[in-house]
């Protein structure tokens, strides 16, 4: 089978990366998938052990900062696409090393725009002269067809819109509503929500960070008429996340009957975004979606840190044969941190409207899921919890 396209993915070892890598692969042979990853602590390639041998995937260990050889890359394999996943993305990390996540975020974006640049005036240039020459009413060579559908696709955070207030804390009906919302619990903790309009008001390094290559992304399209296209996504859960982050944090200790720390009152209310449901928004506006647009995603949900975790403990306990709630006792509030943005609801209906895209699972669905791929794959588990996963790219890409 020929390649009809060549894309690049940046951070595709990571959590979600490895999803969007995943559903390329498989569902479209006839492209080819660079995963371009610098292997940083989130990165594991365990995570695509299931798909690196498939003919149609190449891993490449690069720095995103790395100007020169990512344009190199871009030439080599004559891409016509990007989707842009590679971040740091803690926000707790960041308050420790802003200037890690400015290097990266900013810095790296921007050296990746630039070699994008570049790469697509070549080739732009190396189609007109192509073009020139094909006779009057001839179709398209495949190269001016190819380099027509070039697009950097850049994945951000709902973060970067700030906070909204917890005007309702009891909850009131949403004004939105998808075939997969909670039967039992779709509230909104107040009336306003994150728009794609909306300024931008980052409040921690990791969101200023990610708000500065947004900007970026849309100046390069502005000034250049580089074809980009931006979306900002709510929390993700589901398999493969690194277990620093709350929902594979919290299932692991449960399981082994460990405290589980809850900032402040646990009333930090977020959306809550199923990750593969992400890696089908991705596909469907990476291929669809309208050059130079912003378009949100979320999960069409909201959930205070409190419930979620009386639901994990629930769905843990029950999955492991023990009476529901008995792990409740687990539950220990700390100081909340400086800066904790109270609420964030991200109002997706754009995407849902313009090109149907709606998450698939209810909650309630997805953390079932999602608790059982953790207690399933418990090897995964110790293998990141004790360092082991870094020793993968040594061991099995050695000589290739």
């Amino acid at each position: 089978m020929g390649i009809k396209r060549s894309i690049i993915i940046t951070g595709g070892a990571g959590f979600i990366g490895s999803h969007v890598v995943r559903l390329f692969v498989n569902k479209y042979p006839d492209y080819k998938i660079i995963n371009l990853d610098k292997l940083t602590y989130a990165g594991n390639l365990a995570n695509l052990k299931d798909i690196e041998d498939k003919p149609n995937y190449r891993f490449v260990k690069m720095d995103i900062c790395d100007f020169e050889s990512v344009l190199k890359l871009m030439q080599d394999e004559r891409v016509d696409g990007i989707i842009h996943l590679a971040a740091e993305s803690h926000v707790d990390r960041s308050i420790k090393d802003p200037f890690t996540f400015a290097q990266t975020n900013v810095m790296g974006t921007l050296s990746l725009l630039q070699a994008a640049k570049i790469y697509w005036e070549q080739r732009n240039a190396e189609c007109g002269m192509q073009n020139a020459e094909l006779p009057t009413g001839s179709a398209h060579s495949a190269f001016s067809i190819h380099n027509s559908a070039f697009r950097f696709y850049h994945i951000s955070t709902d973060e970067v819109y700030g906070a909204l207030e917890l005007t309702d804390p009891e909850g009131i009906m949403p004004p939105f509503t998808t075939k997969a919302s909670s039967g039992k619990h779709h509230l909104a903790y107040g009336s306003k929500f994150f728009t794609e309009e909306l300024k931008y008001q980052p409040h921690s390094p990791y969101s200023a960070a990610k708000a500065a290559s947004d900007h970026f992304v849309r100046a390069f399209h502005d000034t250049y008429g580089l074809p980009t296209v931006v979306t900002n996504c709510s929390n993700n859960y589901g398999p493969y996340q690194f277990p620093e982050k709350l929902i594979p944090l919290l299932i692991n200790n449960i399981r082994h009957r460990k405290p589980l720390p809850v900032y402040g009152k646990g009333e930090n209310v977020r959306d809550w975004l199923y990750v593969e449901d992400h890696a089908r928004a991705i596909d469907l506006i990476f291929h669809e979606g309208k050059i130079a647009e912003t378009y949100n995603i979320g999960g069409f949900n909201e959930w205070k840190n409190i419930d979620l975790i009386k639901v994990l403990i629930n769905t843990v306990d029950r999955l492991l044969g023990r009476p529901e709630g008995a792990d409740m006792d687990l539950i220990t509030y700390v100081t909340d941190r400086a800066g904790h943005d109270l609420r964030y609801a991200i109002d997706s209906t754009k995407l849902q409207k313009e090109l149907g895209w709606e998450p698939s699972l209810q909650f309630e669905e997805g953390i079932e899921k999602t608790v059982r791929w953790y207690l399933d794959n418990q090897e995964w588990m110790e293998n990141v919890t004790s360092g082991d996963y870094l020793k993968y790219y040594e061991e099995m890409y050695k000589g290739r």
